[in-house]
């Protein structure tokens, strides 16, 4: 499916995270056919070059287009921060302060109930949101996937935090993994990149 992408389709889309395009989780190298099937839907529309916008699944494919004559511009486009040869992807400033402010409301609701919070992030297997909101926001455990954690140590930290009277705030990078465990889905279910 193909849009004309004028001023008027764009217009708005400056504060939208996200994609406007509801690109699909589909890898078109693992389609029968799929970078022929490609090669000829640009040819058939007249696009002389495709300008890939994404992060390390997407423009993996399109490193695979360009190595099968597709003329390709990548844009690093991940919240994630995680791709070769890229000091700074653009989207990880906006979700590390978006991550932050919700982290940085979690504290006076911690200390109320006398509970610990724990938020989530996103960044598969790169700690980098979860790393930077945590330290901006004051987190007291920041668990990434570069880093394996002992939950021992975790409920200990936790345990004493308590002690002092505040409640603990321990952030999670999506892809963080104890010292002896893997990330596991119970349905071992991956997707077409081969994620978890």
């Amino acid at each position: 499916d193909t849009i004309a992408l004028d001023v008027e389709a764009v217009r708005g889309i400056l504060p939208r995270g996200g994609t406007i395009l509801g690109s699909s989780r589909t890898n078109p190298i693992k389609v029968e056919g799929g970078i022929e099937r490609i090669k000829d839907n640009l040819a058939g529309l007249g696009v002389d070059a495709l300008i890939a916008i994404g992060g390390e699944d997407t423009l993996g494919v399109a490193r695979e287009l360009y190595d099968n004559g597709v003329k390709v511009v990548g844009v690093p486009k991940t919240i994630d921060n995680d791709l070769n040869a890229t000091d700074y992807t653009f989207g990880f400033d906006t979700a590390v302060g978006i991550a932050m402010e919700a982290i940085d409301r979690l504290h006076t609701t911690a200390e109320s109930h006398h509970r610990a919070l724990i938020c989530e992030v996103m960044g598969r297997h790169a700690g980098w949101i979860a790393l930077h909101a945590g330290m901006a926001a004051g987190a007291n455990v920041i668990l990434i996937p570069e880093q394996p954690f002992d939950i021992d140590k975790v409920v200990e930290y936790v345990e004493s935090r308590f002690k002092t009277r505040y409640a603990p705030i321990i952030v999670v990078s999506e892809g963080a993994h104890p010292v002896d465990g893997q990330m596991e889905l119970a349905t071992g279910e991956r997707d077409a990149f081969g994620h978890v």
